[in-house]
């Protein structure tokens, strides 16, 4: 008998009018272990547990049923939408979130405890990683790092059992107390004794109290008086201490006894010239969440636990040849060896052929890759007249010698294996495909060390690592290494640099970490390093480049002087974690100055930080440990670094290697993996929903007033039905997870028409009644772009407030969750540059060239004190995003992509185009400014005034302030997108593209240089201002057509 349903489309996705109501019932089709095959109606919207039971009572009719057993002992199992087998240990979940890939399911019978089997089920469907997928590898490095891993989670659950209430709440969810500018540094507030307006919320009431403290009252004084005021009208006997202290809009508290000015929120609200609002909760509340946090986690840990190719060139059979480079980071340690030819269809042998390197073993660093390509061999082809082939040009690399070669694949492993031996006997590598820009003699050392997952497609190269001894080779242990540099150090004396060098020296150190060192200048640096720790300890970098990593005596030197050598600021140590600097001790060292960033300022480079864990040859590193660690401490980071890591599950270089350090925090984290598991879910509907809009919009696409009318109703529809609103609702937002969603406000609820339909999600503020939250869910996009360009907005705010420079930039949140999706927040009270001027005039064409639009636009929604408040923050943030998208050389600035706030301040969005890569058509650059700054917003700045103002003086000299504080930042920038190198994002793809960050920051040049080129830059986007101009009027005549 056939499955009874196939259209999945029908089954899971289209609970709409486009496809005829959904079904309440599914026919499934049951495998029992007993060989009886039952086909039953099943509600479609019922849990796990209930079919179970269902299956159950009908199993009684059928032969075998008494040899099934306890229906306890058994589970179902199916083959899921990534067409890989699901046990679902987990039966509260509904059969319609479960979505198995056809109506099947199989009963098999459970054969380790239950409590394992669940938290390991609810740990495989949150990081979209069966971990029987983990189990499966036959990898002992994968073995040893997940045994070491689930005892280090173990003994982390145990200490959080361990935790009073208020020590869990402080971990969890408070507020760091931050260092820096004191109350008379914030804002203009003058002294330490200026009051600070609080409004007290209390929970589970309406009523609230405004209450005037001192900047320096702690949360606890705080609290004290707020509950004497409650005391006064309600008369009770309470307690300050029965009651914590929450950020009315979110799941944060202020414990502790430091001043609030020392609150991030209080002076944010200082800042903004706002009155805080929070909210007494009393302790009852709190005990509630923790108790349920610590039933979890003793669910688990009580329990006794378980041992857990590219096509050749056509027409012409070419031979094939393959090339290898021992490389420590991008450094080529000895000449490449290159194999003999070797011709053949598909096989290709080359069985008296041994790569023979030109290095001692003893000289091979730690961290040795071998970098292996596999190349075809062809004779040179004359040029043709015609250009129309372009595959052969598409794949050729090098020529040489008459000859021309074409990439096939590469593959790169490392040399001693992750105990320190050196790796010995046949070893079978299967390669990848896809090159980079850029090679190094044909290879690609930068590439991952994993071999590629997908066997069957993957060319597969054999290998043998000779056997030198009798017994395995082992690199020296690290006290060896400095016993051997000691012995040196008593041979030789340290040399020391006169003023003539040192002058030398301090100019080598200044540089850009993008300046490439000649050998003279690398020897200089290596002579003086002594000099380098005393005087430029910053100068870490360039002297690990200048270290010969081939000679093991100064490697060892390396080492004994990184044991003094003084620790670096968290900002400079980034650099270190780049692919350049692979040594284990030099990265460990990294990470040691890393642990003095506070949690705000690890959040700031969280994205970098997970992107080199690429870079980490070895899945048990100090890197991993770090950010496990903080993780685990802070449920804030620990909620970024799940999405981090789980955006990314899917891309075959990292999926091992994140989905261990993701399993790892899971077991380390019990209580979290609910909250994200919801996270999940919803994130799955509203996937859902979007592919039901693009279904509706290709079958509507003859006509566009049905298209819109049935798509919208069916997204209602679908956002109403029971299985969907309650999977959407009650979940900590994945943008911000100190955020309370509530439930979707169904009516605000909409989807935007552009090529891939995001929606338009509307929630309530579960903390705040009456307030909406908006959100954009995106599938179809690589968000991960806008994400880094949002980050880098962020970092450049916070270095002008270092400065003392507010240019109130509007970093909204984005976040990249899977294969081309993700999540934008949806910033309240905003409109685009296009829909001002298009709602001023009647005509599309002129809209762009009406100068008053945007002041009228401010004029009503502001007036007196109010209007010149939102003139000056739309002063200030013009200055902000002219001077940063000119420096990150950002694209495609039409007016739908710039916005403002109601309350004045102007932002972009959609980061499309980054680095300088801006739109062109017919090879025309469309856009030919340094950056947006046109007539209207100076007629804003000057309050509609003509001629240039001393406003406009002040506004230009922001814009140069801004600049100026970035360029004595330039080498942090630099580094930040180096770290992204290997993401992957398409406009960040080889050192050429950081190249422009050099130039428009005008790096290598003086201040006054520098300064000179930006006013340069500053008068030709005002001079040519009117080429945005017309570009804005094209786009609202085309945004017009297609309305």
């Amino acid at each position: 008998m056939p499955p009874a349903m196939t259209d999945l489309v029908d089954i899971w996705g289209a609970h709409s009018p486009l496809s005829g109501h959904a079904p309440a019932h599914i026919t499934v089709d049951f495998l029992l272990p007993t060989g009886m095959y039952i086909q039953m109606e099943v509600p479609r919207e019922a849990t796990i547990q209930h079919i179970k039971l269902l299956l159950w009572k009908q199993a009684q009719s059928f032969p075998l049923f008494s040899a099934l057993g306890e229906m306890e002992s058994h589970m179902f199992e199916c083959v899921n939408q990534e067409a890989v087998h699901e046990e679902l240990e987990d039966e509260t979940r509904r059969l319609c979130d479960v979505r198995p890939f056809l109506p099947v399911l199989k009963l098999i019978t459970r054969n380790c405890g239950r409590a394992e089997r669940l938290l390991d089920s609810k740990i495989g469907v949150l990081i979209g990683k069966g971990l029987h997928e983990l189990d499966a590898i036959n990898d002992q490095e994968v073995k040893d790092f997940r045994s070491k891993m689930f005892r280090l989670s173990e003994e982390r659950m145990q200490k959080v059992q361990m935790m009073s209430c208020t020590e869990w709440l402080q971990t969890s969810f408070s507020q760091q107390p931050e260092t820096g500018p004191g109350p008379d540094q914030v804002n203009g507030v003058s002294d330490r004794t200026t009051d600070l307006k609080v409004t007290i919320h209390f929970d589970l009431s309406q009523d609230s109290a405004s209450l005037k403290v001192p900047l320096t009252c702690t949360p606890s004084e705080l609290m004290e008086m707020a509950v004497k005021k409650w005391l006064t009208t309600h008369g009770s006997e309470e307690e300050a201490s029965r009651y914590f202290l929450r950020i009315s809009h979110s799941l944060e508290f202020l414990c502790g006894d430091h001043p609030l000015i020392q609150y991030k929120y209080i002076r944010t609200c200082l800042h903004a010239k706002d009155s805080p609002h929070l909210t007494l909760v009393h302790s009852s509340t709190i005990k509630e969440l923790f108790d349920k946090e610590i039933c979890a986690i003793r669910a688990v840990v009580s329990r006794k636990t378980c041992t857990l190719p590219l096509p050749l060139p056509p027409k012409r059979r070419p031979t094939v040849q393959v090339r290898a480079g021992l490389f420590h980071g991008a450094e080529l340690l000895c000449k490449p060896a290159v194999s003999s030819e070797s011709s053949g269809r598909s096989e290709h042998t080359w069985r008296d052929s041994t790569l023979e390197f030109d290095i001692s073993v003893s000289d091979l660093p730690r961290m040795t890759r071998l970098a292996i390509a596999i190349y075809a061999v062809m004779d040179k082809v004359k040029k043709q007249k015609s250009t129309k082939n372009t595959h052969i040009n598409k794949y050729q690399t090098i020529r040489k010698s008459g000859k021309v070669l074409y990439p096939i694949a590469w593959v790169n492993t490392m040399v001693f294996d992750y105990k320190g031996h050196l790796k010995t006997g046949d070893i079978i590598l299967h390669c990848w495909s896809s090159f980079p820009d850029e090679l190094e003699e044909m290879l690609n050392p930068i590439g991952t060390v994993q071999t590629n997952p997908y066997t069957e497609n993957a060319t597969a190269l054999h290998i043998n690592f000779p056997e030198y001894l009798s017994h395995s080779i082992v690199f020296p242990p690290f006290d060896k290494i400095l016993e051997k540099a000691a012995e040196i150090a008593r041979a030789n004396d340290c040399s020391r640099g006169g003023k003539k060098f040192h002058i030398e020296l301090k100019e080598i150190m200044e540089r850009d970490p993008l300046s490439q060192l000649c050998e003279n200048e690398k020897d200089l640096i290596w002579t003086l390093r002594h000099d380098c720790r005393e005087n430029f300890p910053q100068s870490l970098p360039k002297l690990l480049l200048s270290v010969k990593w081939s000679k093991h005596e100064d490697m060892a030197q390396l080492q004994a002087l990184l044991q003094i050598w003084p620790k670096l600021s968290p900002r400079d140590a980034l650099e270190l974690l780049d692919f350049n600097y692979p040594d284990q001790y030099v990265r460990e060292y990294a990470v040691c100055c890393l642990r003095d960033m506070s949690d705000e300022e690890l959040s700031q480079y969280l994205l970098q930080l997970v992107q080199v864990l690429r870079y980490e040859p070895y899945y048990d590193c100090a890197l991993t440990h770090f950010l496990l660690e903080r993780a685990q401490r802070n449920r804030k980071i620990g909620h970024f670094l799940f999405w981090h890591l789980r955006s990314e599950i899917h891309m075959p270089a990292v999926s091992v290697q994140f989905s261990l350090i993701l399993e790892a925090y899971c077991r380390g984290s019990i209580p979290h993996i609910e909250v994200l598991k919801k996270q999940v879910e919803a994130l799955s509907k509203l996937k859902s929903v979007n592919e039901l809009i693009k279904l509706g919009t290709i079958k509507n696409a003859r006509s566009k007033a049905k298209e819109a009318m049935l798509t919208k109703e069916a997204m209602m529809t679908c956002l109403r039905q029971s299985g969907y609103s309650d999977a959407l609702s009650d979940i900590h937002s994945p943008l911000n997870p100190n955020v309370l969603l509530a439930a979707v406000n169904v009516e605000k609820c909409r989807y935007m028409d552009s090529k891939m339909k995001p929606l338009w999600i509307v929630y309530n503020n579960k903390l705040l009644d009456g307030d909406t939250l908006g959100i954009i869910f995106k599938n179809g996009d690589d968000l991960r772009q806008d994400m880094l360009t949002l980050q880098i907005l962020r970092l450049m705010d916070l270095l002008w407030k270092e400065a003392s420079l507010d240019l109130r930039i509007v970093p909204y949140g984005c976040l990249a969750t899977g294969d081309r999706a993700g999540l934008i927040e949806v910033v309240s009270s905003a409109d685009t540059i296009a829909n001002i001027q298009l709602t001023s005039s009647n005509v599309a064409a002129a809209a762009a060239f009406n100068k008053d639009a945007l002041l009228n636009w401010l004029k009503e929604r502001n007036s007196g004190d109010a209007l010149d408040r939102a003139i000056e923050e739309f002063t200030l943030s013009c200055a902000g995003y002219c001077v940063a998208t000119y420096v990150l050389g950002i694209g495609d600035r039409h007016s739908d992509n710039i916005m403002v706030r109601s309350t004045g301040q102007l932002f972009h969005i959609d980061f499309g185009h980054i680095l300088g890569n801006f739109k062109s058509k017919f090879g025309i650059k469309r856009e030919r400014v340094p950056f947006i700054l046109t007539h209207d917003f100076i007629h804003v700045i000057q309050q509609g005034k003509t001629g240039y103002t001393e406003k406009f003086g002040s506004f230009r000299q922001y814009c140069e302030d801004a600049y100026l504080i970035l360029r004595r930042n330039g080498n942090l920038f630099i580094t930040l997108f180096a770290l992204m190198l290997t993401a992957g994002l398409p406009e960040l793809t080889s050192v050429k593209d950081i190249q422009y960050l050099k130039d428009s920051l005008a790096l290598g040049k003086t201040d006054d240089e520098a300064l000179k080129q930006f006013r340069q830059k500053f008068d030709e986007a005002l001079r040519e201002s009117w080429t945005t101009k017309v570009n804005w009027m094209a786009h609202n005549v085309a945004k017009d057509n297609r309305s």
